[in-house]
């Protein structure tokens, strides 16, 4: 059964993987572009939409219009889509310079068509048959003569029967690769604006969705803020969705097209330099016992170093240091993997919603890591480039991600509610049957004296059952604090009355914190138990009383016990619980659980009272922490 459930997960996000790569578009396989010509006789360019890739005519270091481009002045043909990084006369081999991109295609009639045309890397300038007919930022052989812009757009143009040309004037000195990275489309005019529609339509719903999942997480936040699991994903929701208005088609660019492309750029590599430490705090927040510490910590280090460098660096500076965070990813990505298969394997409660939604955003992430990576840009395989289209494929396993753990919290709280009815219906008979029971007790006591004293008795007997209650440790099952408070000062006074000694020691566990931060609080509650088990079943004689003080401390009162005598007790507990063998890494005295003991033994006398006697008791505790821990300490220096 749970291979079969694991297989359909995993066929289920294959096939969402396949559909979000093809960008919500099926394109069917066309002619590709030879020697800067491209054959669409065979095409129905109204009702299709075909992919202008292959080879264009490339002019590097040229920005040339219609009727100024000839075959002396040809520097090559170049591959569409993909980066001019390594093509022909680039001899630098960068990103930064600028070229004349030429296609002719031949149509078999006049008709009225439209260019899909993606972000291209920076500004461009596109003719159609001598016509411009869309732009992006501005074109400039100079750093100090362009502006950049990444403007996805639709061009309308008017083919004519026969040979068309296009031609792309493209300059770039601000990001790491340049040129066409992205597929051309072109169809008829009503087919092109419905894609184009429909992928704003998309992006904008998945925006919507996030940002409002982001503000419901925000406020269930508000009114519960122990669950921080809650602020970790409303932030990653809200990251994520800002995100999805500055990829793909980019609508934030389409209301702002005068919006500054290095600001837009440092925020959308922001929300994943940052998304990426948020995610990973969100899972440990759920499931702490699957993720380490340690690495939450360093992925906050990162996050935050390579923030800081994309806020005071331009992008020409920190696109370079991309790979590095990509490689860092890919790695929390196979870790986050291998803490899914350990929460299958624990059988966690809801684990089948997170596994689904994790391998969702999980299987996205990947294909955005590939297609923004530079070797997907300059020399990715073409089944590759064929399969992965988008680089906003996480924004849909973000929805998909964000809906499964939505679903997990409305299945917690419909468990919350029927337990809740069920406590209420369980509630309702006990106080219909206490009523009964009432009444007949009422009864029975009018009948007989002696059932009255009977049901006096037991009615004690309960109330001392829940004294006794109040008294107990609820975790390791010892007495509390309270209950130490009364003894220790009735046994005080028995042994001031005949001038007995009293004992007490203060035990405390070795570096608790570094055991708790490293194990888990689950394991520290078990080994305090274990530790309340060896003081509860090793101080056995009737007089002696052991309490939890608070937190990993716990003190035991021997009345009637002198130095020598308690501090054997005291050296006894303390091989006991290292002979437990209980793991202990971050401790600096030992690599198992151990514990340092305070022992003062006293005979009491009106000058001093019982406070006195805890005050000796944990200054030899500090003592003994001073002088290196797991040992046991006497302090001998009191004045009586």
């Amino acid at each position: 059964m749970y291979k079969y459930k694991l297989q359909i997960i995993i066929t289920i996000i294959f096939v969402l993987f396949i559909l979000g790569g093809c960008s919500g578009q099926i394109f069917e396989i066309k002619p590709k572009a030879e020697s800067g010509v491209l054959d669409l006789t065979q095409v129905q360019l109204e009702n299709d939409i075909v992919a202008l890739d292959g080879q264009w005519e490339f002019y590097w270091n040229q920005l040339l219009s219609s009727g100024e481009t000839d075959a002396g002045s040809l520097t090559g043909y170049i591959q569409v889509p993909s980066s001019w990084n390594n093509s022909t006369g680039n001899e630098d081999q960068s990103g930064y310079g600028y070229a004349t991109f030429r296609l002719q295609f031949k149509t078999e009639e006049n008709a009225r068509l439209a260019l899909k045309i993606p972000r291209l890397f920076t500004a461009y300038e596109l003719w159609v048959n001598g016509e411009m007919v869309a732009t992006a930022g501005k074109v400039g052989k100079t750093r100090e003569t362009m502006v950049p812009q990444y403007l996805p757009q639709v061009a309308l143009f008017d083919a004519q029967q026969g040979m068309n040309e296009i031609i792309v004037q493209i300059s770039n000195y601000y990001h790491r690769s340049g040129g066409m990275l992205e597929s051309v489309y072109l169809g008829g005019e009503k087919h092109v604006q419905r894609v184009r529609y429909e992928d704003l339509s998309r992006e904008l719903i998945i925006f919507a969705c996030l940002m409002c999942l982001g503000a419901y997480n925000f406020a269930l936040f508000f009114f519960r803020k122990k669950n921080i699991s809650l602020l970790w994903f409303g932030l990653f929701c809200l990251l994520i969705g800002i995100r999805t208005i500055l990829v793909g088609e980019r609508f934030f660019i389409y209301l702002f097209p005068n919006f500054s492309w290095e600001i837009a750029h440092k925020i959308q590599t922001l929300t994943f330099y940052l998304g990426v430490p948020l995610i990973l705090m969100f899972f440990s927040s759920v499931y702490p016992r699957y993720f380490h510490g340690r690495i939450i910590k360093i992925a906050q280090v990162i996050g935050a170093a390579f923030g800081l460098l994309v806020l005071i660096a331009p992008a020409r500076i920190f696109t370079p240091f991309n790979p590095i965070y990509q490689i860092w990813t890919a790695f929390l990505i196979i870790y986050i993997l291998v803490a899914l298969i350990k929460l299958s394997v624990h059988k966690e409660k809801g684990k089948w919603f997170i596994i689904l939604g994790c391998l969702t955003l999980l299987f996205s992430s990947i294909n955005d890591i590939i297609f923004l990576s530079i070797w997907m840009n300059d020399a990715g395989p073409v089944f590759l480039k064929a399969l992965i289209r988008t680089d906003n494929l996480s924004s849909l396993g973000q929805l998909i991600f964000a809906f499964t753990n939505s679903l997990l919290l409305a299945k917690k709280f419909s468990d919350s509610l029927e337990q809740e009815e069920v406590l209420t219906a369980r509630l309702t008979e006990i106080n219909c049957n206490l009523d009964e029971l009432v009444l007949q007790r009422t009864k029975d006591l009018e009948k007989s004296n002696q059932r009255i004293e009977q049901q006096k008795l037991e009615l004690e007997k309960a109330n001392q059952s829940l004294r006794n209650l109040s008294f107990k440790d609820q975790l390791t099952g010892v007495w509390n604090r309270r209950k130490y408070d009364q003894i220790v000062e009735m046994e005080w006074r028995r042994c001031l009355r005949y001038k007995r000694p009293i004992a007490l020691l203060l035990v405390d566990m070795d570096f608790f914190k570094e055991f708790n931060d490293s194990y888990g609080h689950i394991a520290g509650d078990e080994c305090l138990v274990k530790l309340g088990e060896i003081l509860k079943h090793t101080l056995t004689r009737s007089s002696d009383m052991v309490a939890r003080y608070g937190g990993d401390e716990f003190v035991a009162i021997l009345p009637e016990t002198g130095k020598e005598e308690a501090v054997d007790i005291a050296d006894m507990l303390r091989r006991k619980i290292e002979a437990l063998h209980v793991p202990h890494a971050h401790s600096t005295v030992s690599g198992y659980v151990t514990v340092t003991i305070g022992v003062t033994s006293l005979i009491p006398n009106k000058n001093l009272s019982y406070k006195n006697l805890f005050r000796f008791a944990d200054k030899a505790l500090y003592e003994a922490k001073i002088d290196g821990r797991n040992q046991v300490k006497f302090l001998s220096d009191v004045i009586q």
